[in-house]
C-alpha cells in the first residue's frame, strides 16, 4: 500500500508537468520564464516549494530534534530575513527582467543599466553551473535516500527515478512545467506535514501534554528558547546577537539564489508582487511551524535517534504512527520537496549554459532542451558517484550563491551603479570571505558565513558605487525594444 499510494501521487506530479507542455511556445523566454505569464498564486507556491526542498523535510526537522525549542530562531531568522529582501528587491528584479528582455538571472543583472557585463556574466555562469550542479545532485540523491529509508530500496533506483521524472517534464514544458508541479508539490508537502502533526499530537494527548513531556529532556535545556553555548561563537548578548543576525542573513540569502528568484522574474505583472508574497509567506510560515513542531515531537517518539542520524526523524515517525497509505504520502512529500528544487536548479543551470556561458546564445528549442538533458544527466552521475567531496561542496552551495549575487543585486535595487570590475570584485570577494570564514576561521557554526560574505562586499560596493542618474533609472523602468 505504501508503494501504491506513493506511485499514484508521483504519477499525478508527472501528468501535471507534462500537461504544461500544451502551453509551451518553444521560445527561450517561454522555456526559461514561461513568457512572464505566471499567476501570483502559482508563483508563490512554486517559490516556497523551491526554497524549502529536502532542507525542510530533512534538515529543519533534524535540526529541531537535535537543538530543541531554540530551533525557532532558525524559523524567525530565515523568514524575516527573506521578507526584508522581498520588500525592495523582488519587484525591481521582475521589472528589470521585463526591461532587459533577458531570460536568465545572470543576464538580467549584467544588463541592469543597459550595459552588458560580459566577463562578469561568464564568471557568474561558471559559479552557477558548479554550485547549482552540485545542489541538483544532492537533491537527486536525497530522493534515493528517502526510498532507502522507507522502503529499503537501492538508493540508486530512487535517484534515477527522480532524474527521469525531472527530465521528462522539464524538457516538455520548461520552467512552466517546473512551476506547475511545484504548486501541487507544495500542497502535497503541506498535507503530509499536517496529517503527521495531527496524529503525533493526538498520540501524546494534545499540545499541552506533548510540551509538558518535553520539558525534562536534556536536563530541562531542550525547551529553552535561548541557543545552547555550543551554537554560539563567544558568550553573552553579543554572541546571541550575531547568532540571530546569522540566521537573518541566511534568510536574506534567498535573493542570491537564481533558482528561487527566477520564479519572481516569471510573474505575470510586477504589480501582483504583493499577492504573490501573501501566498509565498503564508505557506512558508505554515511549513516552518509544522516542521519545527514535528522535529520537537520526534524526540519523544524516537529517542534513540539522539545518538544516530537525526535527519531520519520524519520517515521514521511516519512509519511508526501512520497507516501505509499515509506513509506513501509522506514519502511522496519528501520526493516532492527534492524534485521541486532539483528541477528548478537544473533549469537555472541550463539557462546559465545556453544564455550566459557559451560565446553565442542558443535559441533553438532543441538546443535548450539538450542543455537541460545534459545538466540532468550530469547531476545524476554526480549523485550516483557518491563522492563525498561533491557533497561537501553542496553544503556551501547556498551560501556561495548568496555571497556571489546578493551584494550586487542589493546595490542595484537601491539604485546604485558600479563598474564591471567592481561587480567582479564583489562576487569573487564575497566567495573568498565565505570560504575563509568557514574553513580558515571555523566560525560558521555560530555565525553563518553569508553574514560577512554578503555585508562586507555590500559595504565596499556602496563605497565604490555611485547613485544612478535619472537617465539610468529611466532605462531601468521604461520598457526597451528587444534586440
Amino acid at each position: 500500500m505504501i508503494i501504491a499510494s506513493f506511485l499514484i501521487i508521483l504519477a499525478i506530479f508527472l501528468i501535471v508537468g507534462l500537461a504544461s507542455a500544451r502551453q509551451a511556445t518553444g521560445e527561450r523566454t517561454d522555456y526559461y520564464l514561461a513568457g512572464q505569464s505566471v499567476s501570483p498564486w502559482l508563483t508563490g507556491l512554486s517559490a516556497v516549494a523551491t526554497n524549502n526542498s529536502g532542507y525542510l523535510f530533512i534538515g529543519v526537522i533534524g535540526y529541531a530534534y537535535a537543538t530543541g525549542l531554540s530551533a525557532l530562531w532558525l524559523m524567525f531568522g530565515w523568514i524575516v530575513g527573506d521578507y526584508i529582501g522581498s520588500t525592495f528587491i523582488h519587484k525591481k528584479l521582475r521589472n528589470a527582467t521585463g526591461v532587459t528582455k533577458e531570460a536568465s538571472f545572470a543576464s538580467v543583472l549584467s544588463r541592469w543599466y543597459g550595459d552588458d557585463f560580459i566577463y562578469w556574466r561568464r564568471i557568474a555562469a561558471v559559479v552557477m553551473v558548479v554550485f547549482l550542479g552540485a545542489y541538483a545532485a544532492a537533491q537527486i540523491s536525497a530522493g534515493g535516500k528517502a526510498l532507502e529509508g522507507v522502503l529499503d530500496i537501492d538508493p540508486r533506483i530512487g535517484a534515477i527515478s527522480v532524474a527521469a521524472m525531472i527530465l521528462a517534464y522539464s524538457i516538455a514544458g520548461g520552467i512552466r512545467a517546473s512551476i506547475w508541479t511545484d504548486a501541487i508539490q507544495s500542497i502535497s508537502m503541506l498535507i503530509a506535514l499536517i496529517i503527521l502533526a495531527i496524529v503525533a499530537f493526538y498520540d501524546q494527548g494534545g499540545l499541552g501534554e506533548a510540551f509538558a513531556a518535553m520539558q525534562p529532556l536534556d536536563e530541562g535545556r531542550y525547551m529553552n528558547l535561548l541557543p545552547q553555548p555550543d551554537e554560539l561563537v563567544g558568550t553573552g548578548a553579543l554572541a546571541f546577537g550575531f547568532f540571530v543576525l546569522g540566521w537573518l542573513a541566511a534568510g536574506f540569502s534567498v535573493v542570491g539564489q537564481p533558482h528561487v528568484m527566477v520564479r519572481f522574474m516569471a510573474l505575470d505583472d510586477e504589480n501582483n508582487m504583493q499577492r504573490t508574497r501573501a501566498w509565498y509567506y503564508g505557506f512558508f510560515i505554515l511549513f516552518y511551524i509544522l516542521a519545527a513542531g514535528l522535529g520537537l515531537l520526534s524526540r519523544l517518539f524516537l529517542p534513540e535517534l539522539a545518538s544516530g542520524d537525526t535527519e531520519l526523524a520524519l520517515p521514521r515517525m511516519a512509519l511508526e504512527l501512520l497507516p501505509d497509505v499515509f506513509v506513501g504520502l509522506i514519502l511522496a512529500g519528501i520526493f516532492a520537496a527534492t524534485m521541486s528544487t532539483a528541477d528548478s536548479v537544473v533549469l537555472s543551470c541550463s539557462a546559465a549554459i545556453t544564455h550566459d556561458l557559451t560565446p553565442s546564445r542558443m535559441e533553438h528549442p532543441y538546443l535548450l532542451k539538450g542543455a537541460t538533458a545534459a545538466v540532468t544527466v550530469g547531476a545524476l552521475a554526480i549523485a550516483l558517484s557518491g563522492s563525498q567531496s561533491v557533497f561537501t561542496l553542496v553544503i556551501l552551495a547556498w551560501s556561495t550563491l548568496a555571497v556571489a549575487f546578493a551584494p550586487l543585486l542589493t546595490l542595484y535595487a537601491l539604485n546604485r551603479r558600479v563598474s564591471e570590475t567592481v561587480a567582479i570584485g564583489l562576487m569573487i570577494g564575497g566567495i573568498a570571505i565565505a570560504l575563509v570564514w568557514r574553513y580558515g576561521l571555523g566560525w560558521h557554526g555560530g555565525i553563518y558565513e553569508g553574514l560577512p560574505g554578503i555585508f562586507i562586499p555590500l559595504a565596499i560596493g556602496w563605497a565604490l558605487s555611485r547613485p544612478a542618474t535619472t537617465a539610468e533609472k529611466k532605462r531601468g523602468s521604461v520598457e526597451q525594444p528587444a534586440e
